[in-house]
């Protein structure tokens, strides 16, 4: 009886083992810089929709999460002209501000692009491929368990930021005033909530988090991807992520 229980007790310890292992989840980037692809959109711009269809193109693209992420960053400027864009924040619209002040854009307008932190005006003629970063900032990894999030960049230094994202895929919204009155728009890599957290003093390039509950809006699929900023700066140096297990 005894030994049978034991066995028992292995069996579940094992069982145990071996769920906790599935339910992990972990993100590694390469050491060559991983491509930040930032659009400033707005469900009350008419002219946004070409270049929201162009990001949710990027879902089918090799590399996607690898080489690059796509991010959508809706901003709350336009909702006083006419339609309230449901997943606009002040907070995206003093980023893209930021990045104004900051040098990486010309002026603030949508839809805009930033990739690799420099202003992509390219698309506006045509161009859909982007010129890959030449740096090699080293990697960027974190495990997911449950909330838990333990990340570490290779090449941290004192006073750099991690700057965590829940983004959103499958999302629309029927949009009925404004610009884009009697359209139903369709969305991808939608920034549902964007967090800054400061390097440990004593273990820069560590961070150990627990994650905020993720943003329901309706969306199809979630995905979690996180870069690191120096100081004082809107800049990524290095990003990873990919689709949440739910």
């Amino acid at each position: 009886m005894r030994r049978a229980h034991a066995v028992f007790l292995s069996l579940a310890l094992l069982a145990l083992t071996m769920s906790s292992a599935q339910a992990a989840q972990t993100f590694r980037s390469g050491p060559e810089a991983t491509s930040l692809v930032e659009l400033y959109t707005s469900e009350g711009c008419s002219s946004c929709p070409p270049a929201d269809d162009w990001l949710s193109s990027l879902r089918q693209q090799p590399g996607l999460f690898k080489s690059f992420i796509p991010v959508a960053f809706h901003v709350d400027y336009w909702n006083n002209l006419g339609w309230t864009d449901r997943f606009a924040r002040a907070l995206y619209s003093d980023r893209q501000r930021q990045q104004a002040a900051q040098g990486q854009t010309s002026q603030v307008y949508t839809p805009g692009f930033i990739i690799n932190n420099h202003e992509w005006r390219s698309w506006f003629g045509g161009a859909r491929q982007w010129q890959a970063s030449q740096e090699h900032p080293g990697v960027l990894e974190a495990s997911l368990s449950g909330q838990q999030l333990d990340v570490h960049f290779e090449h941290g230094a004192a006073g750099q930021q991690l700057n965590l994202a829940y983004l959103g895929n499958g999302l629309s919204s029927k949009v009925q005033s404004g610009e884009n009155s009697g359209r139903t728009l369709q969305h991808d890599f939608v920034v549902l909530d964007w967090q800054q957290f400061a390097s440990n003093k004593t273990d820069a390039g560590h961070w150990q988090l627990t994650l905020p509950p993720v943003p329901r809006l309706g969306q199809q699929q979630t995905a979690l991807v996180m870069w690191v900023s120096p100081a004082n700066s809107l800049k990524a140096i290095q990003a990873t992520g990919g689709y949440l297990q739910e």
